[in-house]
């Protein structure tokens, strides 16, 4: 079992989870992708939970929603019908069922993983990583601790320096999730780069 299908294991377990990680990030990243619109603004909460209301029949608040989504501070640890709601909202029938069907892809895309990569848990603050994905895209991002990097050098991307965001892993072949990324002037919202390649490389300076 590749180290991210463990981490995805956890959940089936009952071990704590957080917003930060990695199925939380995977869940409002697959919701924005079916939705085809950004969670960023308050409206687009509010937009959210009509669709809830409309596809499931079930209620979240648009608050919920933006501590979910980081918009907010609060809710460190979801709660368990939070999370089922969601899943309803993609077509699963539980929480559960989703994690199945995120290790069960996990497990079937690493037949091909390299395996080359960092986690945040391996980093200590003021430590440095590089990346880069397709085309021509670069950037180096700075540690700062608590999963929390700031952008320090941005090539041909939509980061810029003195970024922040929120990360747990950056592998190779994969595609890169920055969670409440903030940028100036603008509000926090999900990043994802590579999503048809994935990284192309992922160093430690």
């Amino acid at each position: 079992m590749s180290e991210k299908s463990s981490t995805f294991a956890l959940a089936k377990n009952k071990i704590p989870l957080t917003k930060q990680s990695p199925e939380i990030v995977s869940l409002r990243a697959e919701i924005e992708r079916v939705m085809g619109r950004t969670m960023c603004t308050p409206a687009d909460f509010d937009w959210l939970n009509l669709r809830i209301w409309e596809a499931c029949h079930e209620y979240l608040s648009p608050t919920t929603l933006k501590r979910l989504w980081g918009y907010i501070d609060g809710a460190e640890a979801p709660r368990h019908t939070t999370l089922t709601i969601l899943s309803k909202l993609l077509g699963y029938t539980s929480w559960e069922e989703y994690i199945e069907s995120l290790s069960a892809r996990q497990e079937a895309e690493s037949e091909t993983f390299s395996g080359e990569g960092i986690r945040a848990d391996q980093l200590h603050p003021g430590d440095c990583i590089e990346i880069a994905w397709r085309p021509n895209r670069r950037a180096v991002l700075r540690y700062e601790g608590n999963n929390r990097f700031t952008v320090i050098e941005a090539e041909n991307s939509k980061l810029h320096i003195g970024d922040t965001c929120s990360a747990v892993c950056f592998q190779v072949n994969r595609p890169m999730y920055l969670d409440n990324l903030i940028q100036v002037n603008q509000l926090p919202k999900t990043y994802v780069a590579g999503k048809r390649h994935g990284l192309t490389y992922v160093r430690k300076l």
